[in-house]
């Protein structure tokens, strides 16, 4: 039986530390009682909630342990409330601490940003791929790109070869064969020279004999497969950029599935469809 892991809730990250002045005996201060992140997790858009008073005084949030891109304030904000928003670029510790005018803190948070985790529901179970976005991380950005804007959702396996690989991320279900899955996001650069192997159960990138032309396709390696790594600039390999955490069982499955070829292109395509229903990030 194919066990399928409880759903991890990427839409809320609880603070590890909060603490707070209330800015003396001048009541004009801004004072902070509370706060709290949404989403955050790497790659995705968080929201850093301030609750106070006076708040309309002057403070200022900054990022002091982590990286978080696109630091701004949301509009709207109130002498009772704040927000501001950016988008993890780091694992680990990621602070925020709010400042008063002077440039005195008056609060802080912590929050830990995991290794990002993308869940593939392929239908008979569900595939978990956690990222290394500190071994590959424009490969990482590129591929939480494509499943957050769904891209992957009814997409084929349309590559199968026993002890070998699975690869998916080019095509849809069509009648009588596959559609090409357009468009693409511009290619990104290879960064396959970052330690990783192609391991059985490893994550990476798919691409032409152009070694930075990967885009939407990637593949699952079924066995070791340390021919496909980087060897030199003149045999470049492909970028490996996560791993199987979860439902490995269910792509040593898909592996030995009945194939047919469809020229050109798809030599090596299941008889019967294995759909990717939706591919989201969990984490």
């Amino acid at each position: 039986m194919i066990r399928t892991p409880r759903l991890l809730h990427a839409t809320v990250a609880v603070a590890a530390a909060l603490a707070a002045a209330c800015g003396g005996g001048n009541d004009d201060k801004p004072a902070v009682n509370g706060m709290a992140a949404t989403s955050a997790s790497y790659g995705s858009v968080a929201t850093w909630t301030v609750s106070g008073l006076n708040l309309d005084r002057g403070i200022g949030l900054t990022i002091t342990t982590g990286t978080c891109d696109g630091l701004t304030e949301i509009a709207g904000g109130t002498a009772f409330q704040r927000r501001y928003s950016c988008r993890p670029q780091s694992i680990g510790d990621l602070v925020a601490q709010v400042s008063d005018a002077g440039g005195s803190r008056i609060a802080s948070l912590r929050v830990v940003i995991p290794k990002p985790l993308v869940q593939l529901d392929v239908g008979e179970g569900t595939i978990d791929l956690e990222l290394d976005p500190v071994a590959a991380p424009v490969t990482v950005q590129n591929f939480l790109d494509y499943a957050n804007a769904g891209f992957y959702d009814n997409t084929l396996f349309h590559r199968v070869i026993a002890d070998f690989v699975i690869q998916g991320g080019g095509y849809a279900p069509g009648s009588p064969d596959p559609e090409f899955q357009a468009p693409t996001r511009p290619a990104i650069v290879l960064e396959s020279n970052n330690g990783l192997s192609n391991l059985r159960g490893t994550l990476a990138m798919a691409r032409t004999n152009e070694p930075n032309s990967a885009t939407s396709q990637f593949f699952i390696n079924v066995a070791d497969n340390t021919e496909l790594d980087y060897r030199s600039e003149e045999q470049p390999g492909y970028a490996v950029f996560g791993r199987v955490t979860a439902g490995l069982e269910l792509v040593d499955a898909i592996s030995v599935v009945p194939t047919r070829s469809v020229p050109p292109v798809l030599l090596d395509l299941p008889v019967t469809d294995v759909v990717v229903l939706g591919a989201r990030q969990v984490r």
